[in-house]
């Protein structure tokens, strides 16, 4: 069910549920969610939360991707980024098939910068770029792998297939995502890396995480933290470990679990008093900020928006952080503020989402269903607002 010109999450819940003959009160019955909560989501006064997209989602029997409406087909077509997932998905399908003879691949320190340039890219905002370049990267970096296998090639193939993960989840393709992850783990076993499989584990959860498997995304969790005990000491396994005991911190905030969030956010806040600031530590972004906005989501999803929207307004976001990470956090501040009431906060965060990553927050739900809630509650609305709508696309 791709999305439909001014519509929302919460118009597609309301569809879905017709076609499944079911009534609020039913659907409210089977997915757990407040009847209030629903209602409102299929106004669009409020924005579903990722838990009762989740919940209605394993209601109806659909994906999450179905409910969301992802991928949006038309702002993809417009913005020209639709013809670029069928090469990533060919990139992708050729991992066993050994060095291709019409590929010479260029020095691994060449192949090792452009890789750690689309890391960059990513991070920065700038899909569309990487999107573009990926493709050919990693079908220079599978052939080199195969050519001339070593440690330090197979972990650039799975660095590859990483930003190919990256670029899915952030355009809404699920399906492509998890291919990108189980070549980024066929990687990482022919690398040795724990590092680099607790990495794997920590994004196999969260996609656990979107389609509300909390139990098997905890186990994840588990699972990358225990591997994580066979790494060497040092730096690296601290910002990995910290950022798996973040990831869990959410799944368990999701899952309403407000004591175990606490325990993994507090493990992470100590690891980051250790590690400081390190964002370039396999580009997780770790360190204390990161810390505070997982605190921010953490209750977010607890459902407790007032101090959620309270304590983002306390965090300060250095300068020099990943903008692709200030998007997302801008966007939940954006949920938490409607959801008190503020709309003129709620809206300054949705410009500031747009600001730091333009093109994530075009397709980031939580920005589309935010900015859907506001044009709801406002009656009059000023150009700048209709102007944002228009470049959403709803």
């Amino acid at each position: 069910m791709h999305a439909l010109p001014h519509d929302h999450t919460g118009a597609r819940i309301k569809r879905l549920r017709l076609q499944h003959g079911l009534t609020q009160k039913a659907l409210s019955d089977l997915s757990q969610v407040p009847y209030s909560t629903l209602t409102k989501a299929e106004q669009g006064v409020k924005p579903a939360s990722p838990y009762v997209i989740a919940q209605v989602a394993r209601a109806l029997r659909v994906d999450v991707a179905t409910v969301l409406g992802q991928p949006y087909a038309a702002e993809l077509r417009e913005d020209q980024l639709d013809v670029l997932v069928q090469p990533i998905r060919e990139a992708l399908d050729v991992y066993d098939l050994g060095a291709d003879p019409e590929i010479t691949p260029r020095p691994h320190q060449l192949l090792a910068a452009d890789a750690e340039s689309l890391l960059v890219a990513v991070r920065a905002g700038e899909i569309k770029q990487a999107a573009a370049a990926v493709p050919g990267l990693v079908l220079e970096a599978t052939t080199s792998a195969h050519a001339a296998p070593g440690h330090e090639r197979w972990l650039l193939l799975a660095s590859t297939y990483r930003t190919a993960y990256d670029i899915a989840t952030k355009l809404g393709y699920g399906d492509l995502a998890t291919i990108a992850l189980a070549r980024m783990d066929w990687a990482a076993e022919r690398a040795s890396s724990a590092a680099l499989g607790g990495i794997y584990r920590y994004m196999r959860a969260l996609t656990y995480l979107r389609d509300g498997q909390y139990r098997t995304g905890q186990r994840l969790t588990a699972l990358g933290l225990s591997l994580l005990e066979q790494a060497d000491p040092g730096q690296e396994r601290e910002v990995v470990t910290g950022q798996l005991h973040l990831g869990a911190s959410v799944m368990a905030g999701r899952s309403k679990d407000k004591t175990t969030a606490e325990i993994h956010l507090s493990e992470a806040e100590r690891i980051a008093t250790r590690t400081g600031e390190a964002p370039t530590v396999h580009y997780l972004s770790f360190g204390p900020t990161n810390v505070k906005v997982h605190r921010v989501s953490v209750l977010a999803e607890l459902d407790e928006y007032g101090d959620a929207a309270r304590t983002g307004r306390s965090v300060e976001i250095p300068q020099d952080w990943p903008k692709s990470r200030k998007a997302h956090h801008y966007a939940e501040l954006a949920r938490a503020h409607l959801w008190t009431g503020d709309l003129d906060a709620s809206f300054d965060n949705l410009l500031r989402a747009r600001k730091a990553a333009p093109q994530q927050a075009r397709y980031h739900q939580t920005v589309r269903d935010t900015y859907t809630g506001l044009e709801a509650a406002r009656r009059q609305l000023p150009d700048s607002f209709l102007s944002y709508g228009t470049w959403l696309g709803v």
